[in-house]
């Protein structure tokens, strides 16, 4: 598997998404633990949840407890592996997404991913999503005090603009590492983070990198050259997605969601697929 940097950490350049375990339509434990380890049998050392995988209410944290159990049952060595979780982004149990950005909470969030790691400190952790009620720079300085206080290792943004990540990066005085937002061919309005996380040399996650579990299946449909593409080079249009997106960046690491063994064995084989100017300029022109 080829490899990327988060960091100072050298990752699997596909990271494995682990929403779809977690939330509504997930499947049973046992088929989401058997997709963690085909992951990791294909070389996948990264790794990305939240607390706020769940179906809500009570099962706070539960796709983080699902990786970390899958990845201590797997066997292997997995001292290489890279956990991403985050902070900030609630779902109280009634279907619905709030925020909490306050300083004071992402700090106990972090406690509690801390716990249900099973972690002394937490590989990477992003601030989920900007809390309108509060003030931006006091949400990522409760980050750089969790940096500074040693409990995370590495300390990254999710959902954030151009600005947000310049301050984010100024507030923790050069140590952002990485920027996950919404990113694929029909979500391409993160093209400027990810350019200049480029510039800054900023691991780019592109997260739903087939468009969102409900649209993923329809990508060939909806983006013709794409499938046209894919079927010159006898792979799926979700693989030559991921493909595309890693040929736009070194930074790009991008962490499709799985919940099933033949999603991510499928995902991975596009470290192999190669795409000439000619190509790249279709697709960015989709």
């Amino acid at each position: 598997m080829q490899t990327r940097r988060i960091g100072d950490a050298q990752v699997s350049a596909i990271g494995l998404g682990g929403m779809p375990m977690s939330i509504e339509g997930r499947p049973d434990e046992a088929r989401s633990i058997a997709t963690v380890h085909a992951a990791l049998d294909a070389g996948i050392t990264f790794f990305d949840t939240a607390d706020a995988y769940s179906l809500g209410g009570p099962e706070v944290g539960h796709n983080e407890t699902l990786i970390a159990e899958a990845v201590a049952s797997w066997g292997g060595d997995t001292s290489d592996v890279l956990i991403a979780t985050k902070g900030g982004h609630l779902r109280p149990g009634d279907g619905s997404w709030t925020l909490d950005g306050r300083p004071e909470y992402l700090k106990q969030a972090a406690e509690a991913s801390l716990k249900r790691l099973g972690v002394e400190v937490i590989g990477l952790y992003q601030f989920h999503r900007p809390d309108p009620q509060v003030d931006y720079a006091d949400s990522v300085g409760a980050i750089r005090d969790l940096l500074d206080a040693g409990k995370i290792r590495y300390a990254g943004v999710s959902n954030a603009n151009p600005a947000q990540i310049k301050l984010a990066d100024e507030i923790l005085g050069g140590r952002l590492v990485s920027v996950q937002n919404q990113f694929s061919p029909a979500f391409r309005s993160s093209e400027p983070e990810l350019e200049l996380c480029d510039e800054l040399g900023i691991a780019f996650l592109p997260w739903s990198p087939f468009g969102g579990i409900r649209r993923a299946a329809e990508l060939g449909d909806r983006f013709a050259v794409f499938s046209e593409i894919a079927a010159e080079k006898g792979v799926s249009a979700h693989v030559l997605t991921l493909a595309w997106m890693l040929a736009k960046s070194p930074v790009v690491v991008p962490i499709p969601g799985a919940s099933r063994p033949s999603s991510i064995q499928d995902s991975v084989t596009a470290v192999d697929v190669q795409l000439t100017p000619e190509e790249m300029g279709r697709l960015d022109a989709a």
